[in-house]
This record gives structure tokens, C-alpha cells and sequence, in this order.
């Protein structure tokens, strides 16, 4: 029988993720330069770290569940519906990562488990 809190998984992000992540860095760097990590994101591998260690790595906070895209994720959670794989930026200068998009859906599988382990690319 199939465990109804497992959490699943795309095996690649979604086009518009990487839509999403070119917008949300450009406000970080040049736009030429989002461009060419998100380029750099497209051709790296999925590979997975836990949900606290990708919080700790980005000093962001834990969005609270009355978020609405917190509840949406929660709900495609609920439902078995899989979510798209997160991306990340290492940003080597400040000694921590960017989540170039995702970060919704990090704060949605981490509600349920905080040791889960979230599929990524990162670069």
C-alpha cells in the first residue's frame, strides 16, 4: 500500500519554473547574467538534499500554512500530486543559496517532513 504522505516528484522542473527563476534572479543580478544561470540550471542534473539543510543553506524563514501557496502545495501534497523539483543558486560570495524558484514548495514538503528529501538542481 502506497504511504499517503510520501511526497512526489516530477522528474524535471516545469518550463515555467525556469520562467519564474530568470524573473526572481534578475532582481539579484544583471539580467544577463540570470539568464545564464538559469541556461546553466536547464543543463545540470536532479539531485536531492534534505528540506532543513536547504533552509539553512539559504538563511530564508519558514512561510507559516496560512500562506495561499503554502495551502495550494500542502493540498497537491494531499492529493498525491507531484511537484516540480526546485531550483538553486550557489552564491558563492555570501556563502549561501538562492532559491531561484521553489520556494513555496520548500516550505510546503517541509511542514510535512523536515528530513525529506526534495529533488533540486543547483548550480
Amino acid at each position: 500500500m502506497e504511504n499517503p504522505n510520501k511526497i512526489k516528484w516530477l522528474p524535471i522542473p516545469e518550463e515555467h519554473d525556469y520562467v519564474a527563476a530568470v524573473s526572481y534572479l534578475s532582481l539579484i543580478y544583471e539580467e544577463t547574467h540570470a539568464i545564464s544561470v538559469v541556461e546553466k540550471l536547464k543543463q545540470s542534473l536532479v539531485v536531492e538534499f534534505k528540506a532543513k539543510d536547504i533552509f539553512r543553506a539559504s538563511s530564508l524563514s519558514l512561510l507559516g500554512l496560512s500562506n495561499k501557496r503554502i495551502i495550494k502545495d500542502h493540498k497537491k501534497i494531499q492529493d498525491g500530486v507531484s511537484l516540480s523539483p526546485i531550483l538553486l543558486h550557489r552564491d558563492s560570495v555570501n556563502g549561501k543559496v538562492i532559491i531561484a524558484d521553489g520556494y513555496h514548495r520548500l516550505c510546503a514538503v517541509y511542514s510535512f517532513d523536515e528530513d525529506a528529501l526534495i529533488p533540486c538542481k543547483i548550480v
